[in-house]
C-alpha cells in the first residue's frame, strides 16, 4: 500500500480529461497512475478510516448534501481498520471492459443482471463473492473515493458497504473518459479467490 504517494499523486490529476486527445501511450500510461492512485485512495480509507473521518469533516461546509457526509463521518469514526485490497489485473481488465463499454456510449450502471460475473469469469475470475462500484464525474482519485464512501443519493449506502466489507480481499480499477459526465472509475471488488 502507497499510503506516503497518496498526498502527492491526487492533484496530479487534475485536468485528465485530454486523454482523448493525447497519444495511446501517453494516455494509457495517465489512466494507469489514475487507477493505482484511485486504489490507494481505497486503501488509505479502509486503513485510516478516523483520518478519512478527519478529512471529510474538513470540507463538509462545501457539501451538497451535508446530511449524508456527516453520516459518512460518523461511520468512518466507528470502523475499524482493515487490510489492504490486493490489486489483481484480472479484475481491473474486467473493470476495463466495462469503463471501455460504456464510456464512449456515456451509459451508466452496472449492466444486465450477472454481467460482472460474465466479465470476471471472461478473466479467468471464478469469485465467489464480487461487487463492483463505479463513479461519474470525477477524474480526480479523491473525489471518486468520497463521492463513493459518501454514497449520496444511494440508501442502501451499498458503495460504502462495498468498500469496508472485509470479505472483499482483491480489486481491480479502470477508470477512462464518460461520454456525458466526463469521466468514469469502475472499481471491482472479489473475496479470495480458489488458487490457480
Amino acid at each position: 500500500m502507497r499510503i506516503s504517494g497518496r498526498m502527492a499523486l491526487a492533484p496530479a490529476f487534475a485536468g485528465l480529461l485530454f486523454l482523448a486527445l493525447a497519444p495511446a501511450a501517453e494516455a494509457a500510461s495517465l489512466t494507469a497512475r489514475l487507477d493505482d492512485a484511485v486504489l490507494d485512495e481505497l486503501n488509505f480509507a479502509r486503513a485510516r478510516p478516523v483520518e478519512y473521518a478527519d478529512e471529510l469533516r474538513r470540507e463538509l461546509n462545501r457539501s451538497d448534501d451535508p446530511a449524508a457526509v456527516e453520516e459518512a463521518i460518523d461511520f468512518l469514526e466507528r470502523q475499524t481498520s482493515l487490510p489492504p485490497l490486493a490489486p489483481d489485473r484480472r479484475i481491473a481488465a474486467a473493470a476495463r471492459q466495462h469503463a471501455q463499454a460504456q464510456g464512449p456510449r456515456g451509459d451508466v450502471g452496472h449492466g444486465p443482471t450477472g454481467s460482472l460475473g460474465q466479465r470476471l469469469r471472461g478473466q479467468g475470475v471464478w469469485a465467489g463473492l464480487s461487487a463492483e462500484n463505479i463513479s461519474y464525474g470525477s477524474e480526480d482519485p479523491r473525489d471518486v473515493v468520497r463521492q463513493l464512501i459518501i454514497d449520496s443519493g444511494v440508501p442502501s449506502r451499498g458503495h460504502r458497504r462495498n468498500i469496508f466489507a472485509a470479505s472483499y480481499q482483491l480489486a481491480g480499477v479502470a477508470c477512462g473518459p464518460h461520454r456525458a459526465y466526463g469521466y468514469m472509475c469502475v472499481i471491482d471488488f472479489a473475496g479470495a479467490l480458489p488458487p490457480r
